[in-house]
């Protein structure tokens, strides 16, 4: 089990990142969240195994044809026994 902590930055809010994200995430069966930050990037929180998570973090640095990724990080993290799916925090 892995998980992980994503911030991207560019034209990421207003061009369906979340939802997209949304979708990708339950697609690869990861739980989790993404939400828009205040200074405009998205954070995203995964988990699952480890090759989906990899997949995902590689489905991010490209986003939906409307965003344009301009940097990315990923960080490491523990897992949460208690998360089970994912969702968009507002």
């Amino acid at each position: 089990m892995k998980a992980v902590s994503v911030r991207l930055e560019g034209r990421v809010q207003g061009v369906g990142f979340r939802y997209w994200a949304l979708q990708e995430a339950r697609r690869l069966r990861l739980a989790g969240w993404v939400r828009n930050d205040f200074d405009g990037s998205v954070e995203v929180y995964c988990q699952g195994e480890d090759a989906r998570v990899d997949a995902f973090v590689r489905k991010l640095r490209e986003g939906p044809p409307s965003a344009r990724v301009d940097d990315i990080s990923v960080q490491a993290l523990e897992s949460s026994r208690d998360m089970r799916d994912f969702h968009v925090r507002y």
